[in-house]
């Protein structure tokens, strides 16, 4: 398609009564060195022009009311570059206040030029060309924005591999911590909060990276429930306490005196509100102060974050929301971060209703973070548990379960794991090795990597479930988790997508439901 377009994006289709005056027309603009092609109908007029063409140049006797229709559907078609220049040769002046004239039609609706006849060569060449050179300027944009748009995709494709290839050792991490956690019984290691605590970072700085994307797109959906504000805030206070207590900063909050309801997406929300605190304490020197305040404002639900940190140079400002954007580093503090917090912030505030306004009153002053929500009714907020351990529900049953996974570490970790929780776990670590364990062992769970060795992911669950039917779980536990990543999976066969890094209780969880559902069935 592209390579027909700038094939025929100089030519201009010419559509007169009769074909001799199409044909002497298109010799005369030849004969000035101009691409032309003569037109018998509104059908090849629409065609050819959406295949490409510089200037439509039409005489007013052929367009009835059927072919004005027509062409008028096509150039509604037309996508937002395009502007497609129209020249037409009018009855003259003392026709154009006739209510059948369909050059004062087109004239107020679309780019087009009346040329009343008789028309001078010069004058039509002169007009032509104007209309060419405008059409040439649109080509120009139009190359600018799939220029843009494929650096878009390019730029979203690198992610998703970064993701991808960030998120396997993490998910190795997590599962080996969790190991340390069941060793270490009630007297854990002082390390092992250290490196959970760093993993969770981690995972938030991947999370980002794809957030970024997908919220800047805008291919992220919310998942909309009643919320309470102060709640909400405050599960994310505590979440950094102990990272603000390591680096001896003060991190206190003061809920709203009543209740603020939102209608939100409990999990963009705290993400929201984590970025903007980690934020705060990343740029408060040791020593310094995060003040969070909760309130209630007529109809909306504010929160107040107030650091005693760097500040903001007042010619910052402006842009401290735009995409990878950072207070100046120094040697002596090394800050971490990307420079995309500040921007899903921004985004994920817009995307429920809010906004987001920063304040300072300049360099080692402090800064000043105020969002704004849309409160709704009244409706009970459902009730949130945490869990600290995996818990498995007395009376569960043990299940026969294979992992394919080619990550020696996680693989091995999974595995453990899933053995000390009484399931019956075996492993393999590509995907025809997978294939012949499924057939063998026919276990009641497969949980899957899609990117393996021999045969990958999506191939193997369809043999899967090709070979043991619907009565196999298949799980896909990959580093894609891109919302395609997820619709390929379901389509491939698999029952369930978890993204790594995942803790085991994800997975206890998911056959407890499976247990119930087929209880009930």
């Amino acid at each position: 398609m592209i390579a027909t377009e700038r094939e025929h994006e100089d030519r201009v289709l010419v559509w007169a009564p009769t074909g001799r005056d199409g044909s002497l027309t298109c010799r005369f603009l030849e004969s000035a060195g101009l691409s032309s092609a003569a037109i018998e109908n509104a059908e090849s007029l629409c065609s050819e022009a959406e295949k490409g063409t510089g200037l439509l140049l039409l005489e007013e006797e052929v367009l009835s009311a059927g072919a004005l229709d027509k062409l008028e559907e096509m150039l509604s078609r037309q996508p937002a570059w395009s502007d497609l220049p129209i020249i037409v040769f009018t009855f003259g002046a003392a026709a154009v206040g006739r209510a059948t004239d369909p050059g004062p039609r087109l004239g107020e609706r679309w780019n087009a030029t009346l040329l009343d006849r008789p028309v001078r060569k010069i004058a039509l060449l002169t007009a032509v060309r104007a209309g060419l050179r405008a059409r040439r300027r649109q080509y120009e944009v139009r190359d600018l924005l799939r220029e843009s748009q494929k650096s878009v995709e390019q730029r979203d494709h690198f992610l998703a591999m970064l993701g991808h290839e960030l998120r396997n050792p993490l998910a190795a991490i997590v599962t080996a911590v969790e190991l340390v956690e069941r060793s270490s019984g009630s007297n854990p290691n002082p390390q092992h909060a250290v490196i959970q605590r760093q993993t969770r970072v981690l995972s938030r700085l991947v999370d980002d990276l794809l957030d970024v994307a997908r919220v800047t797109s805008g291919k992220i959906g919310l998942l909309r429930v009643p919320v309470d504000l102060s709640e909400v805030v405050g599960r994310c206070v505590q979440s950094l306490a102990a990272s603000a207590d390591c680096q001896s900063i003060d991190l206190l909050m003061v809920p709203s005196r009543e209740r603020i309801l939102l209608e939100g997406d409990t999990t963009r929300l705290e993400q929201l509100f984590t970025n903007l605190l980690t934020n705060a304490i990343k740029y408060t020197p040791a020593g310094g102060r995060v003040d969070v305040t909760v309130t209630a404002e007529d109809e909306i639900g504010c929160v107040r974050v107030r650091d005693t940190g760097v500040g903001i140079a007042p010619e910052a400002l402006p842009t401290i929301f735009d995409l990878f954007t950072q207070a100046p580093r120094t040697l002596d503090r090394s800050q971490g971060g990307l420079g995309i917090g500040l921007t899903l912030v921004r985004n994920l505030a817009s995307l429920h209703g809010g906004s987001v306004e920063a304040k300072s009153e300049g360099l080692g002053r402090g800064s000043e973070f105020l969002v704004k929500l849309p409160r709704t009714g009244s409706r009970d907020v459902p009730e949130r548990r945490t869990r600290s351990r995996v818990e498995v529900p007395a009376g569960a049953l043990p299940r026969r379960i294979l992992i394919v996974e080619d990550n020696a570490d996680l693989r091995e970790g999974l595995t453990e794991l899933l053995r000390g929780l009484n399931h019956e776990v075996w492993a393999a670590e590509e995907g025809l090795e997978g294939l012949r364990r499924a057939i063998e062992l026919q276990p009641e769970v497969v949980v899957l990597d899609i990117g393996l060795p021999g045969m990958d992911g999506y191939a193997l669950a369809r043999r899967i479930r090709e070979a043991l039917g619907s009565r196999t779980l298949l799980v896909a536990l990959t580093g894609y988790g891109q919302p395609e990543d997820r619709r390929r999976a379901l389509n491939s066969g698999f029952d369930v997508h978890l993204t790594k890094p995942v803790r085991s209780q994800a997975i206890v969880d998911l056959l407890q439901t499976r247990e119930r559902a087929s209880a009930r069935n």
